[in-house]
Parts: C-alpha cells; structure tokens; sequence
C-alpha cells in the first residue's frame, strides 16, 4: 500500500476553494483588523501589552501580558469604548473583558555598560605600585590596561 499525495496547489487557490481556510483567513484578518483599531485609542505605553483576541455579542475579549495592564483598562474602559464605538466593526461594543496572559518569553534586559574612568584607571596603577605580590601587582596593571582600553 503506498500512498499518492495530493496535487500542489496555490495558496490562493486554496483560499478561493476551502471553505475552512477561507473562514480561518476571513476571522485573521478581522483581528489584524480590530488590533489596529484597538491600538490607535490606547495610549502608547499600553499597545505593546495588550492585543485584540475576539469580538462576541459586544463583548471585546483582550490579552494583556499582567495584571497591571489589566487595570489599566478596566479603568480606562469607558473611555475605549466610546472611542471604539465611533468605528463600525465596534458599534455595538458594550464591555471590555480583559485576560491576563504573560508573554512565553521573556525579553532580555539590556545590558547596561558601565563608563570608563580614567580617574579610575589611575588608581588602580596607583595601588599596585605598593603591592608586594607579583602576581596581584601584574592584575592590577593589567585590570588598569583594560580600563584606559590599551591592548
């Protein structure tokens, strides 16, 4: 028993055919849609936390990434809504139900670099003119190297 794969077709071939990947399209496209709307009323600090998930019966359901943006919203629900309501995919927007869930990965924190000092440097090769241990003496002067940024 072997088996035949099906004929390669064209992504938009399928689109036009499958009545499925029409609807799936059809609702993604509906969200990208609503997530654009939703972001131009949110103040800026908030857009990068909360997304559109779904609009049911009045009802917005958004993900947020904690429960600090959550309140937010709840507070400044009113105001987005009659915001909102100005746009006709959200005429009927009657509440904003609001779903905490944390992003999968987490960003990494920038590093932060610490500056050179030069003053810095100096004392370092100051200290280790007193040491009497080679060994710590050839660290210091070395660590002072690194510091002023020679080789």
């Amino acid at each position: 028993m072997s088996f035949y794969p099906m004929d390669a077709r064209r992504p938009g071939d399928l689109l036009k055919t499958h009545s499925t990947l029409k609807g799936l399209f059809r609702q993604a496209r509906a969200v990208e849609r609503m997530q654009v709307l939703v972001e131009s009323v949110m103040e800026p600090a908030a857009r990068e936390h909360c997304r559109a998930a779904s609009y049911r019966d009045g009802v917005l359901k958004m993900l947020v990434t904690d429960s600090q943006w959550a309140t937010r919203i709840r507070y400044q629900q009113r105001r987005l809504i009659r915001q909102l309501q100005a746009y006709a995919e959200f005429a009927t927007l009657t509440k904003i139900h609001c779903k905490v869930q944390p992003p999968l990965v987490k960003k990494a924190r920038p590093v932060r670099k610490m500056k050179r000092s030069i003053v810095a440097a100096d004392t370092l090769i100051e200290t280790s003119r007193y040491i009497e241990d080679p060994n710590l003496r050839g660290a210091l002067e070395r660590l002072a190297r690194h510091h002023r940024g020679e080789s």
